[in-house]
């Protein structure tokens, strides 16, 4: 389904009654074509989830008063609310070291526009995958951070993502900790893949601590990133079935086929603005 001149609502707030009903008619009353519509509710934690997506070829309520004209119903249900508009795409930077494929397959799809956003610059800490974001025509920017340089690097990092504007950060194989300062400027917009099934060998070499258990299935997860190592809420994961005759430089191979799949997923639902975060966890709408 195209998204070509749409509006997407994203809800949350407690549940009750009529609140499908509030919505659909507040969008009715303006002619609203509704494209697509998904919604969630957690009986444990009472709260009502829902993604709307309508079109606005023939809707009568100007975009910049939707703010005001939705306060009412928002306020009523103590909603937590979003709205994106199609036409204008996030702009999306991606942080990565050494370990490229991860990169070259956001890349790609960026290219052939799976990925509906512009990135309009890439940081690293080296310089290895310049010749790849200079092939797309994007600015690379090497930044060194060392424990010592950690709050200048992060300083010089900040500046360039504001010069940028940036809705969204992902970490394509970024093998930094980013500091909690850092990860407070974008609550839900910095997307890690982690080469594990998390919560299992969260940290430092998984695959070869994976090896050492003698594990029969290795995974890769993405999430969102918090002041918590590799215990944000996860949007994605994926495994493969490994054996006895598997090293760690097979686990290594295998698991980057997964790494690549996870994280693009995980990023154009992010993009799509299909995904709410709550308790540290997400909902994923279809």
């Amino acid at each position: 389904m195209s998204n070509r001149h749409s509006a997407t609502l994203l809800i949350s707030c407690p549940d009750s009654h009529g609140l499908v009903a509030a919505i659909a008619n507040f969008l009715l009353t303006y002619n609203a074509n509704i494209l697509h519509a998904d919604q969630h509710q957690d009986p444990v934690e009472n709260l009502f989830l829902m993604r709307v997506q309508w079109d606005l070829n023939g809707f009568s309520l100007p975009m910049d008063s939707f703010a005001a004209a939705f306060a009412p119903i928002a306020e009523k249900h103590n909603m937590q609310w979003q709205v994106s508009l199609s036409v204008r795409k996030p702009r999306m930077a991606i942080f990565v070291s050494k370990y490229e494929h991860c990169l070259v397959d956001l890349l790609h799809r960026y290219s052939i526009g799976e990925l509906d956003c512009d990135i309009p610059v890439i940081i690293s800490n080296h310089e290895d995958c310049r010749r790849l974001a200079e092939f797309h025509g994007i600015p690379y920017h090497v930044i060194a951070v060392t424990k010592d340089n950690k709050a200048e690097a992060e300083a010089r990092q900040w500046a360039l993502l504001e010069e940028a504007e940036v809705d969204l950060i992902v970490l394509a194989r970024y093998m930094q900790v980013l500091s909690q300062k850092f990860v407070e400027r974008y609550p839900h917009r910095v997307i890690n893949i982690h080469h594990s099934f998390l919560p299992a060998f969260d940290g430092a070499k998984p695959y070869h601590r994976a090896f050492a258990r003698g594990v029969k299935l290795i995974g890769a997860t993405s999430h969102y990133v918090t002041e918590i190592l590799d215990d944000g809420p996860i949007i994605e994961q994926e495994v493969t079935r490994i054996s006895h005759r598997d090293d760690v430089d097979d686990l290594i191979q295998k698991g980057r086929d997964l790494e690549r799949v996870v994280l693009s997923r995980a990023v154009r639902w992010h993009l799509e603005n299909r995904i709410l975060a709550y308790n540290n966890k997400t909902v994923i709408f279809d």
